[in-house]
């Protein structure tokens, strides 16, 4: 594994004048100043053809937006540089294949409420805003995020309010968006607490990308106001060890000490982590920010998006390369959404050979074969015995 993907490295503004610095940690410049447009993108970067094309398209589909500090870990001589791939359009993204979708995940159909998704039994996804940071180029969402895909985020707040009252069987409530730490302290709280006053609801979880692409935003009183809503949990996204500096590790360190349970989702992209290397690289720094690995998602069907996926097959390979080399806490679990809303599917290398009822015959990660048999029940002859002379020692 190379070294330098283990390095957690701070990166200073050096695509934005040395005045920048006097601003680089507060949020509001963050925000403020994200790459935008195609000018602005030019005046950092040589594009490519396809990316120039990419970003003259982008606005039909899912708006391109980066703030300075994600922009900032771009290698600007590659263009083929992972960083690079996850944020900027390229041509590519606006050719269909014959398998994609508007809606992969089938979330459009599970609304009982607009803006409340309810596909599992006991859990439901609450979308309470269509806006984040940086758009990622594979956005699952991107028919209702950023402003400019097909179809307008709706929420309705207090019926999707009364809806979760109203049914006692949902006991974990996720929410997602766009990005809901993106709202303010004060708007978050009003949803947390509101949460929170729902008696069967036993805990909340956030999914955001946040803490990567605006680590500024975790702020000592964001955490003190999270820590008020226990249980919580946050999903955050990273793709690749490189977007792991320092100021992302400090900012995962402030919500770990204010008691926040972290998970990591991934998303397999091609060029970007499809490769044991980087994936090992990958789970090794999050557990050294106190983020425990939880999903590799295979890339879903989102239109447009063909150019980025890569086979199952390379993420079983990833898995087959992680297990037995390196510790289970760093091993996420392989997973595919059922295209069309089927939910999560686990996915494993067949480490289980032959099975009847007599006895599994496994594989371990090194190719060894073993058998595990099935519990047989004692005789009953043996039994007599045993009680015999459990008798004789009263």
């Amino acid at each position: 594994m190379p070294d330098d993907l283990l390095e957690f490295r701070s990166h200073a503004p050096g695509y934005w004048p040395d005045s920048a610095m006097d601003h680089w940690h507060d949020p509001k410049w963050q925000l403020k100043n994200r790459i935008n447009s195609l000018a602005d993108l030019e005046q950092h970067l040589d594009l490519t053809d396809e990316e120039r094309a990419g970003v003259l398209l982008a606005g039909r589909k899912l708006a391109m937006s980066i703030t300075p500090h994600f922009f900032s870990l771009i290698d600007r001589d590659d263009p083929d540089c992972p960083i690079r791939r996850q944020v900027i359009p390229r041509l590519e993204e606006g050719w269909t294949a014959p398998e994609e979708m508007a809606d992969p995940c089938g979330e459009d159909s599970h609304m009982p409420v607009p803006g409340l998704v309810h596909r599992y039994p006991d859990r439901v996804l609450f979308l309470v805003t269509d806006r984040c940071a940086s758009y990622c180029r594979y956005c699952t969402r991107s028919r209702v995020v950023s402003g400019v895909g097909e179809q307008q985020l709706e929420i309705q707040w207090e019926a999707a309010f009364q809806y979760l009252e109203k049914t006692p069987q949902v006991r974990d409530v996720l929410l997602s968006g766009g990005d809901p730490l993106l709202l303010s302290d004060g708007k978050l709280e009003k949803i947390l607490s509101r949460l929170r006053s729902i008696p069967h609801i036993q805990f909340v979880r956030i999914g955001s990308r946040i803490p990567i692409f605006l680590p500024q935003r975790i702020t000592p009183a964001l955490c003190d106001m999270l820590r008020k809503y226990h249980p919580l949990f946050i999903s955050i996204h990273s793709n690749h060890p490189k977007e792991l500096t320092t100021e992302v590790r400090d900012a995962l360190g402030r919500l770990a000490d204010a008691g926040v349970p972290m998970g990591n989702q991934s998303v397999l992209l091609r060029g970007v982590n499809d490769s044991p290397a980087v994936q090992q690289a990958l789970v090794h720094k999050l557990l050294m920010c106190r983020v425990r690995p939880y999903y590799l998602y295979q890339c879903d069907l989102i239109s447009g998006s063909s150019h980025l996926r890569t086979s199952v097959a390379e993420g079983l390979e990833i898995i087959e390369n992680l297990r037995g080399h390196t510790t289970g806490y760093a091993i996420p679990q392989f997973v595919i959404d059922g295209p069309g809303g089927g939910g999560k599917i686990p996915l494993n290398p067949d480490y289980v050979l032959t099975r009847d009822d007599d006895k599994t015959v496994l594989r371990n990660y090194e190719g060894e074969t073993f058998e595990y048999p099935e519990p047989t029940s004692a005789p009953a002859e043996a039994l007599a015995e045993l009680k015999d002379r459990s008798a004789c020692c009263s």
